[in-house]
């Protein structure tokens, strides 16, 4: 499958730079199948190593940090000594060994250029609990998210389709309405199905038909990430992980989605569950959106702490976890988590942009679902589920800071009035920082 992160690791390649690639990511969002795909069409030998299963190397980490005496052993186990100049190395599941993550550094420092990328599932995890010095500077670090709206296209081979989203959204001209209608229904069949690999293709093997979807694929996901918890954790830390990421739906599925402690446990405090918050970003599994009450640049300086909504990192993991069907994302009911659904599928695209998110409240009053900095301004986008698109939030958020332009996403056709931009939701992913 065709993956944007594809191009970063090309320029990486192209630079001839001596630092090693780590590609970071949630559990199979597909940073083994990307690094792979990447080695094999770009180097002439390639040595895979998964330090999940390759104990052995394990230990070549834990008895030395040089990369000469690395690259010696790799070989012994490996089978033949390493033409460095030709190969690249894979090495996967990098966490495991805080070592080998330390030795990043010293191939970095080498006098000897070495072709080495890595990855791993909990890599931002490891990152946060290190004991040893990470080796900041040493290495470029690449993020993986699970596939956005055009690379869902992408792999349901309609790339003609991408690219007429990005002319009309560039040129601010409405798409030709049955194509625009076609785009919906793609865009409510990735609701379902979702951003994960593994889930795009069951779709696509299965005709493109969510009644023929097989959910068990979704689910298997999700109990890999319980897995995790249990793996990774203490017994009593995973148990509040759990908690947490299981309340999701109904965090969300609130008129005020304002992240409560007390959703996940009768008296529930931020003592008890900061730590099981922080372990559920820092795997990349679920994303903060912090409250902005005085929109200023930079952002960042201005959000107030204990008020964030938590998404989580794929809308197709949202939909199972909300033990939520077909019928329910086509129906004309539900229409309160459907809303908070694209919100979620919304941040979701952000994400995948690089992108920090963030939201305003003014009080009681009124609320937009995000704040964006494009330009140099901040833009606030209003999500909107449907074609009904009547708020009073976005009107009273323009008279009170007369931003440059404002953003509606929802299920109208492209436009412009009043200021604001009439973005459909299948082009959400063309909405970028810059």
């Amino acid at each position: 499958m065709r993956r944007k992160g594809y191009t970063e690791l090309l320029k990486w390649k192209n630079k001839d730079s001596k630092m090693p690639y780590m590609l970071v990511g949630a559990r199979q969002v597909g940073k083994t199948y990307l690094l792979n795909e990447f080695c094999k069409n770009n180097y002439e030998k390639y040595i895979y190593i998964n330090l999940e299963r390759d104990s052995e190397i394990v230990q070549v980490f834990e008895n030395t940090l040089d990369p000469m005496t690395i690259i010696k052993q790799i070989g012994f186990i490996k089978g033949g000594p390493i033409d460095v100049a030709k190969t690249v190395i894979f090495i996967d599941e990098i966490q495991i060994s805080e070592k080998a993550i330390v030795s990043l550094k010293y191939f970095a420092e080498s006098d000897i250029k070495y072709n080495i990328v890595s990855a791993g599932s909990l890599l931002g995890v490891a990152i946060n609990r290190f004991k040893h010095s990470f080796p900041v500077g040493k290495v470029r670090r690449g993020y993986l998210y699970p596939m956005d709206f055009e690379e869902f296209l992408w792999a349901l081979g309609e790339e003609n389709l991408s690219v007429e989203i990005k002319r009309c959204y560039e040129n601010e001209i409405a798409m030709f309405e049955p194509v625009h209608n076609k785009l919906m229904e793609r865009y409510k069949d990735y609701l379902f199905v979702g951003g994960m690999p593994v889930a795009v293709q069951a779709y696509i093997t299965n005709n493109q038909d969510l009644n023929y979807f097989p959910r068990e694929i979704k689910r298997d996901i999700l109990d890999d990430y319980l897995a995790d918890m249990n793996k990774y954790t203490s017994n009593f830390e995973s148990i509040k992980i759990k908690q947490v990421f299981e309340s999701i739906p109904i965090q969300l599925g609130r008129d005020s989605n304002k992240f409560s402690y007390k959703l996940i446990a009768d008296k529930g405090r931020k003592s008890q569950f900061q730590t099981s918050i922080e372990w559920l970003l820092n795997s990349h599994i679920l994303y903060r959106a912090n409250l902005i009450e005085t929109p200023r640049i930079p952002m960042k300086a201005y959000y107030k702490e204990n008020f964030f909504k938590l998404y989580l990192s794929d809308v197709g993991l949202l939909t199972e976890l909300a033990d939520m069907t077909p019928y329910d994302i086509y129906s004309k009911g539900s229409d309160l988590f459907k809303g908070m659904l694209t919100e979620n599928y919304v941040a979701q695209m952000f994400r995948a942009n690089g992108m920090k998110l963030y939201y305003w409240k003014s009080g009681n009053v009124a609320e937009i679902d995000f704040l964006v900095s494009i330009r140099g301004n901040i833009i606030p986008v209003e999500v909107k589920a449907s074609t009904n698109t009547k708020s009073k939030a976005l009107k009273t958020y323009m008279e009170k800071y007369n931003p440059n332009y404002a953003i509606r996403v929802s299920g109208k056709n492209f436009g412009l009035g009043q200021h604001i931009k009439s973005i459909p939701l299948y082009a959400v992913h063309l909405i970028t920082g810059a």
